[in-house]
């Protein structure tokens, strides 16, 4: 029986949460074994295991006041938590937009969170705050923005859209918002948090392939004249993939002084390829950007990014300089506090694991990968258009593509994608567009193969029987 250690006496009080660093070791490397194997046996396992409630509630019950074998509660959290949930990273999880993360990631969060790693401050944390900035900048090189933007890192794209808008606010741009309805759910709920006004948010709709277009969104702020506004583009939108015309927007928001913010939380590492850098074209003119490492930068949850053009917008908005801080200010040229760029104080190291990932692998391989998952998805379109079954809906865009059965009403359409995710097999959704049901795949694990998608297309054909 494994339970926590009194330690050693080395003359310091005995810790009551320690353990014997051979026994810490011996739970690392059984640790390192359950991660490794799950990985190893993710292809023949459910992309998705739900547990009802009440499976689950040997989890709970009254708080413990005595101790328990550690190994066998590494085992119940393996098996009875973390088995019970949607996984990711597995190559028929083509529901919403995958986490297909790399080995090296997962490595990078590891040695993180074994050091307990902090880069709130650069006198507490200098070495996980320079690694941010490092991770931040090579971000910036490669959607293209220019040197001396600003950026930090988040949880993700829901708190890196409000993060640079707010920071849009607070640099005077407050008139009004503009979004599409294709816009991420994420940042209308945003919007409301900081404050503003439903007449303040402006739906102007998506045009045929929805994506803007950029005339009638120029009628739209024309007609309002609403002065110092917010543009919210999409570079990859979550229904269908589709890019709005960035650069069309950045002329019309350098023509009348607007900020233009592009969510590209999964679509902007695409610029690391050339179709991606051409489809993206436009997009190193915004004032500010969210993307997302652990979509398409292949990193485990949670990192995102906000990238500013402006130096000195997110300090402006997030600076704070209370009492018991002033020992922690940074104080020399490129030392940074990054709690100064956001909205969290406590901040995890988050850098670790892309700076790793990045450094392990380089972009030519980062680039081969989501070129592959782009081609992929263009075959899978290929596929479809040859089955006279299936109706491309809309083509294969940043490896998003959507596409119905004919005959089948919208609750079939559900049930099938219900039926096909509870087996096991795949993770299929299916989303609404123009009022009408449609799968959707989103296809970035590079791991995924075509013959992968071929087999979920045929269980959709005739699904399994679940109740």
């Amino acid at each position: 029986m494994t339970t926590p250690s009194k330690g050693r006496n080395t003359g310091r009080c005995v810790d009551p949460l320690g353990l014997d660093s051979e026994k810490f070791r011996e739970l690392g490397h059984l640790l390192v074994d359950r991660v490794v194997d799950h990985w190893a046996a993710l292809d023949a396992a459910p992309a998705v295991r739900e547990a009802r409630a009440q499976q689950l509630s040997s989890l709970g019950g009254s708080v413990p006041a005595e101790p328990s074998d550690v190994e066998e509660l590494l085992e119940r959290l393996v098996n009875d938590a973390l088995e019970n949930m949607q996984h990711a990273g597995h190559p028929r999880f083509f529901a919403r937009v995958p986490s297909p993360t790399s080995f090296t990631g997962i490595l990078g969060d590891w040695i993180s969170t074994g050091f307990n790693a902090i880069a709130a401050s650069w006198a507490g944390g200098s070495g996980p705050s320079a690694l941010e900035l490092t991770v931040v900048d090579w971000i910036r090189e490669v959607v293209g923005f220019p040197a001396g933007s600003e950026g930090v890192l988040v949880s993700g794209g829901s708190l890196g859209n409000m993060t640079a808008i707010a920071a849009a606010r607070h640099a005077g741009y407050d008139a009004a918002v503009y979004i599409s309805d294709q816009t991420h759910a994420s940042i209308a709920r945003a919007l409301r948090v900081l404050g503003f006004a439903p007449e303040q948010v402006q739906v102007v709709p998506a045009a045929n392939g929805f994506r803007w277009s950029a005339s009638a969104l120029g009628a739209a702020i024309r007609t309002a004249d609403s002065g110092r506004a917010i543009i919210v583009a999409t570079a990859g939108t979550t229904n269908t993939g589709a890019v709005d015309p960035l650069d069309a927007i950045a002329d019309l928001c350098a023509e009348r002084d607007l900020w233009f913010h592009v969510d590209g939380a999964y679509g902007a590492p695409a610029a690391l390829t050339s179709a991606g850098k051409a489809l993206l074209r436009g997009i190193e003119r915004a004032d500010s950007l969210t993307v997302d490492p652990h979509k398409w930068l292949f990193q485990p949850y949670d990192i995102g990014c906000v990238l500013v053009r402006r130096p000195g917008a997110l300090e402006a908005c997030y600076a704070m300089t209370p009492e018991y801080l002033r020992d922690v200010q940074a104080q020399g040229d490129g030392e940074i506090d990054l709690r100064n760029r956001g909205l969290e104080l406590s901040r995890r190291a988050r850098a670790t694991k892309l700076w790793l990932t990045f450094k392990a692998h380089g972009t030519r391989a980062l680039a081969d990968a989501i070129g592959r998952s782009i081609a992929l998805a263009e075959s899978v379109q290929a596929a479809l258009e040859a089955d006279p079954y299936w109706e491309v809906v809309t083509p294969a865009q940043l490896a998003v593509i959507t596409f119905t059965a004919h005959g089948l009403s919208s609750a079939e359409h559900i049930e099938r994608a219900r039926v096909l995710t509870t087996s096991g097999y795949a993770a299929v959704s299916c989303t609404e567009l123009d009022g009408r049901s449609v799968y959707r795949l989103c296809l970035i694990n590079p791991r995924t193969t075509l013959q992968d998608v071929i087999d979920t297309l045929r269980r959709l054909k005739t699904p399994p029987t679940v109740s």
